[in-house]
């Protein structure tokens, strides 16, 4: 029955971007990670990322890219992928789906059009770096 299934809601892990560490906000590559703030490790983690919206004009979308993690310790951050400054006047989409105290969770992270930009900047935890991040 449908009242049997938990309704378990995603806390403690977070998707951030940021620009690389030796470069300034208007270089052309930025790197993406899955951050977990939680005290335990998270396992079997599923990202899948896709950026859709219109350029120019024109409908837009990237290819769906997918990654797999075994597990991400407690307290502990990963690289997911590098993203190209040009594709922040898209919508970008990371939906993540993991393991955590032997149930199935899931959580779609969506950044807007023109959400990645210096004035939404915070201190990315782990890492120290300045960028943008959802949680």
């Amino acid at each position: 029955m449908i009242k049997d299934i938990p309704n378990l809601k995603v806390e403690d892990v977070a998707i951030a971007v940021a620009p690389r560490a030796a470069q300034t906000t208007e270089e052309e590559l930025w790197d993406s990670y899955l951050i977990n703030l939680k005290e335990e490790p998270i396992s079997n983690v599923l990202i899948n990322s896709r950026g859709y919206g219109e350029l120019d004009g024109e409908k837009m979308k990237t290819t769906v890219l997918r990654h797999f993690f075994e597990e991400i310790g407690p307290l502990q951050i990963v690289k997911i992928e590098p993203i190209q400054v040009k594709l922040f006047d898209l919508t970008n989409e990371y939906w993540i789906s993991f393991t955590y105290k032997g149930h199935m969770y899931d959580k779609k992270y969506v950044f807007v059009k023109g959400s990645i930009q210096e004035n939404n900047f915070t201190t990315i935890p782990f890492i120290n770096l300045k960028g943008v991040m959802i949680r």
